[in-house]
């Protein structure tokens, strides 16, 4: 019999997400719990509803399929890719569409081998354990997992010296589901026991507006496709990034249009928010002309460039550096970081003639 999967609304936060100060930065792709408003009510539940990632949900309704065939549990999943791009929606739904419970907690959260065994062994048959931020499970506690998803069962042992035994506990057959944003962290012997590695891609600005356009409907907002694709092109490929950005719009246009989000709406209320066509935020545009001005461009290193605009060097690395490489406007050196020509035409800019950067791969 099929029962309904857990809600997911219990999100854990990773303590480095709440080290970070994202008050003023809605275009952060990592979750913040402000995002529980509006993001819940908005996730897909079926692979059906679920927009974009195609190849990846090709093969994956393959793999459920034919477990449900076989009647047994899913192989275990390894999701990776930049923050935002609906790995713990992916999660739930794998549990929507093989009819089972969905647990979920996140790596740092799991401080000792015994919260883990106290999370498997309450798990039923075919359940999904998802962890996220799973690169960050300490050595300890990675150990249980080994034997847990190759053999379904884990050893413990209590007390010490002479009193201390030992206690094979067999588990019922689960489906891990991890998820990572750093898959070059994870240990060898613990991706090695995935059987299922997808990575999640980012969107084009096209499928970032149907994505739009589903969640305006749900939060019944009426929206111009012009306004849609507008939003969508400013969300830096990321849904997450398109729902937080499109519930800010919904506020100025039940201000200043009685509800409607057209396409001026979109714009007025994104250039009041400063970010611009390219989803760039001030934050962005001011590390950018801090390298400009203080630096001639580069290369700086990164500590320099944290200094200078008063932020964590962990935050440029993870929240702003990538994106400005994806689209091409920052570039990476032996010697550090350097704004490409593409960087000053955008900020209206002459670049030098001496500036020579690497080929960047851009984002779409």
């Amino acid at each position: 019999m099929k029962r309904s999967h857990e809600s997911f609304q219990s999100h854990t936060v990773s303590p480095d997400d709440m080290e970070m100060d994202f008050e003023n930065n809605i275009t952060t792709p990592e979750y913040v719990p402000e995002d529980a408003e509006v993001e819940n009510p908005l996730r897909p539940r079926t692979l059906r509803e679920y927009i974009g990632q195609e190849k990846a949900k090709e093969n994956l309704s393959i793999f459920i399929e034919a477990a449900k065939i076989r009647r047994e549990s899913l192989d275990h999943v390894l999701l990776y890719g930049p923050p935002g791009l609906g790995k713990t929606t992916l999660a739930a739904i794998i549990a929507n569409e093989m009819g089972v419970n969905i647990r979920i907690t996140s790596g740092p959260a799991i401080e000792k081998p015994g919260d883990l065994a106290a999370l498997l062994t309450n798990l039923n048959p075919g359940d999904v354990l998802f962890i996220d931020e799973i690169h960050r499970l300490s050595r300890s506690v990675e150990e249980i997992l080994y034997p847990a998803m190759e053999d379904f069962a884990i050893d413990i042992i209590t007390g010490k010296g002479q009193m201390a035994a030992s206690y094979h506990l067999p588990l019922p057959r689960f489906t891990l589901i991890g998820a990572t944003t750093r898959a070059g962290q994870l240990s060898a012997p613990l991706r090695d026991r995935f059987g299922v590695i997808l990575r999640l891609e980012m969107y084009t600005p096209e499928e970032l507006a149907r994505i739009v356009t589903r969640s305006a409907g749900i939060l019944e907002l009426e929206i111009d496709p012009d306004a849609a694709l507008e939003v969508a092109s400013r969300s830096r490929g990321t849904p997450r990034i398109a729902n937080r950005l499109l519930k800010r719009v919904r506020d100025f246009a039940l201000v200043m249009n009685d509800g409607r989000v057209s396409l001026e709406v979109a714009q007025i209320a994104l250039e009041r928010q400063e970010i611009d066509e390219l989803g760039l935020d001030k934050t962005d545009r001011r590390l950018l002309k801090t390298m400009i001005d203080f630096y001639n461009g580069g290369p700086v290193g990164l500590e320099t460039i944290a200094a200078a605009v008063g932020e964590e060097a962990v935050t440029i690395e993870d929240v702003y550096e990538p994106y400005l490489m994806q689209i091409g406007f920052l570039a990476r050196t032996p010697r550090g970081r350097c704004v490409t020509p593409a960087g000053y035409l955008h900020l209206g800019l002459k670049p030098p003639r001496a500036a020579h950067v690497p080929e960047q791969q851009t984002l779409y």
